[in-house]
């Protein structure tokens, strides 16, 4: 019998890695964005991540190397430095995507123990780094869920937030709440709020490094996909429109990260907020510990890229990354501690807009070659294209201190990246510099 992975795991670790974290993450800030019209934003979100995932299983199928975005750049532009750069942003999305989770894990913790009442304002961080701290010490030692685990998570995560979205849909349509934001004046809120929730909709990229533990990956892995990816917008429309319904715009923006489980209240009581917020814990901690695993081999399979330093990696007997692990921990602490979640959240989103883009973009450029269609490659490119200024110009009007974040960091990381893959030759010129001294 084989141990490797079928259809249901592949299915759960797409859905485990997009639902998550991200639904709990995400809504609080999505929904001051876009009201009612919540659920408009994760479908035009879903579209564009679905339309992306058809590319890297078409990039996939007509490759003569089978990997993922690195390795994609990499076979059709033949440029390292390109490559690496989408590498390195990949790499930080995956930073803020912890950073996010581990925000959000600490909100919820904060509210379910009642620490703000004793620690105040330092309730919040130091949960939070907790967090990190104790899933980069149990990724050190090589612990990892199994498949089966994972199964059973990710079916308790579903169940609960589907129990929720049902219940409280019935609640609001016995009550007369339920909006879905049809009427009104049409805006472009949603649009720029399914720029925010891209990042909800990473997660089933993470198949692609699994390949060697997936059975039959040439099929499972597209199928997975396909099948993960509208599941994720479905139940992300359900939980958006019926939290929207229940709680004013007010209360929204007054719970914020929290705002799903205050909106159980109305339906099941605290017993209901109580329900939510351990799911949320559980849900947040899992997308930390699962999403550093698979950050630290990305970035360990870079190494081989020739696209990150050698330093970086070191695996122990077991396999593990060690200084990787420690490396992506420090930094997901200092942003999870430092910054806010709306600018975690649209730096992260940004992140997998340019990579997503990009594949998208790589995809479309093959699409003369049989198995590639142009449509979904076209809708992906053009649609991430579309959301980065979108975002760029709500924050940059509406947030503009999170603008400042966002940008400052984007362009430290580039700064970074380009001096890195840029040091040869920034070494060759320094040295005529020198010599004409």
């Amino acid at each position: 019998m084989s141990d490797r992975l079928g259809m249901p795991s592949a299915v759960s670790i797409a859905l485990g890695g997009m639902i998550g974290g991200g639904i709990f993450s995400v809504l609080g800030v999505v929904a001051r964005i876009a009201g009612t019209r919540t659920w408009l934003a994760f479908v035009v979100a879903g579209v564009v991540a679905l339309c992306a995932g058809y590319s890297y299983n078409r990039l996939n199928a007509v490759s003569d190397r089978t990997g993922a975005s690195v390795t994609f750049v990499q076979r059709y532009t033949n440029n390292t430095t390109i490559a690496g750069m989408v590498g390195w942003t990949l790499l930080f999305g995956y930073i803020g995507s912890m950073a996010m989770y581990a925000y959000a894990f600490g909100e919820y913790s904060v509210g379910l123990l009642g620490l703000r009442e004793t620690l105040g304002g330092l309730a919040r961080p130091l949960v939070s780094a907790l967090a990190v701290v104790g899933f980069v010490a149990l990724n050190r030692m090589g612990a990892r869920a199994t498949g089966t685990a994972e199964n059973v998570l990710v079916a308790a995560k579903m169940a609960v937030l589907l129990g929720f979205g049902v219940l409280a849909a019935v609640y609001g349509h016995a009550n007369g709440l339920l909006d879905f934001g049809i009427t009104g004046a049409a805006t472009v809120a949603p649009v720029v709020a399914a720029g925010v929730s891209f990042v909800a909709f990473q997660g089933w990229q993470l198949l692609f490094y699994d390949r060697e533990s997936i059975a039959d990956p040439e099929t499972t892995i597209p199928r997975a996909v396909y099948v993960a990816v509208p599941v994720a917008v479905a139940t992300y429309v359900l939980v958006g429109v019926t939290t929207t319904s229940l709680l004013t715009p007010a209360q929204i923006a007054q719970y914020g990260e929290i705002a799903l489980a205050k909106a159980a209240q109305p339906v099941l009581g605290s017993l209901g907020f109580t329900i939510i917020a351990v799911a949320a814990v559980v849900s947040t901690g899992s997308a930390i510990n699962a999403t550093l695993f698979s950050a630290a081999h990305f970035a360990d399979g870079m190494t081989d890229e020739n696209v990150l330093p050698d330093r970086i990696a070191s695996s122990d007997g077991d396999g593990v990354p060690q200084r990787t692990v420690l490396l992506l921990g420090i930094v997901t602490l200092g942003l999870t501690v430092y910054g806010t979640l709306d600018g975690i959240t649209a730096l992260a989103s940004f992140a997998f807009l340019v990579v997503f883009g990009t594949m998208s973009a790589l995809a479309f450029a093959e699409r003369d070659r049989d198995r590639v269609h142009p449509l979904p490659p076209l809708l992906g490119a053009v649609g991430a294209a579309c959301l980065f200024p979108l975002l760029c110009y709500h924050l940059a009007v509406h947030e503009p201190q999170t603008f400042g974040f966002v940008v400052l960091t984007l362009a430290a990381v580039f700064v970074v990246e380009l001096t890195y893959f840029e040091r040869t030759r920034l070494a060759r010129v320094a040295k005529r510099a020198e010599d004409r001294l």
